[in-house]
């Protein structure tokens, strides 16, 4: 009972962390069909201003906790500013066009690639503990700052479920990605609704990379581990498909957790791929493709 229930906790820490960046994935998809493979920068440079910023501001007399904060706001903002010239410099170029976003941002994300290993070098890096002490859950244990971890994550996926289904911005959101030509009729500005949107996705990504940044190892290419990860939970969620996102990501986190337990990470990750392709045999669109 008592490894179940830890395995369950594990499960949740890890899923909590995908289903910020699986959430970012579908919206853009939803919004421009394209496939952003870029995605993973965002979360990457957000995460790696952590390490970075941390050991500086300490410097200055910061307390290791503000200067978490204050590196986080930072962090996000470069992430932000970075998906704003990926937008106007190339996504906005081919919106809707699934091929020629792919070879586009392929080629953005080798670009990135490079521009992050020269900038930060190729050694990991690590975070001093932000929150100290664990909380025990029953028989389980969990410790604070990954408890904060997952409340965070929980607050962003339900602040994102009230924009999209609340407000004006979400309606047009939503109305676009279920028939463009008719949202276009009714007079939504299709280009500035994708940039909102793709700037929305890239928030949840920076979101996630500070918020993971403190409990595990910082390196210039985490976004891509990541963005494998949270591709294959979109996949068979059922692309376009918010539900879809967070079913998802809690199964691949559920299989990353008890392979990595029972066995080891290359046993889970040949699970996962196992499980797109039974998936994708008896449901091509995804789990909850239609939610």
């Amino acid at each position: 009972m008592q490894t179940a229930l830890q395995l369950l906790i594990t499960t949740l820490q890890i899923g909590a962390v995908y289903i910020l960046f699986s959430l970012g994935l579908t919206l853009i998809f939803g919004v421009m069909r394209i496939v952003n493979f870029v995605h993973g920068h965002f979360f990457a440079l957000a995460a790696l201003m952590i390490p970075v910023l941390v050991p500086k501001m300490e410097a200055f007399g910061c307390g290791v906790f503000v200067a978490f904060l204050l590196s986080a706001v930072v962090g996000v903002v470069a992430s932000l500013a970075l998906a704003a010239i990926v937008f106007r410099f190339g996504v906005s170029k081919f919106l809707r066009d699934m091929e020629g976003a792919f070879i586009l941002t392929m080629g953005m994300a080798l670009l990135l690639d490079g521009t992050f290993l020269a900038s930060f070098g190729g050694n990991v890096h690590a975070v001093p503990q932000i929150i100290e002490g664990n909380v025990k859950i029953f028989s389980a244990v969990i410790t604070t700052q990954r408890l904060m971890l997952c409340l965070a994550s929980a607050v962003m996926t339900g602040i994102l479920f009230t924009v999209l289904r609340s407000t004006k911005l979400g309606l047009a959101l939503r109305a676009v990605a279920s028939d463009r030509e008719a949202a276009l009729l009714q007079g939504i500005p299709y280009g500035r609704i994708a940039l909102i949107g793709f700037l929305l996705a890239a928030l949840m990504a920076a979101v996630a990379g500070v918020l993971i940044a403190p409990v595990t190892i910082v390196t210039p290419f985490i976004g891509s581990d990541y963005l494998m990860k949270t591709f294959v939970a979109v996949v068979v969620g059922g692309l376009g498909s918010i539900p879809g996102a967070i079913v998802g990501s809690i199964l691949i986190a559920f299989i990353e957790a008890v392979g990595g337990f029972y066995f080891d990470a290359s046993t889970a990750t040949i699970a996962m791929f196992l499980i797109v392709i039974v998936v994708l045999l008896f449901r091509p669109r995804g789990l909850l493709a239609h939610a």
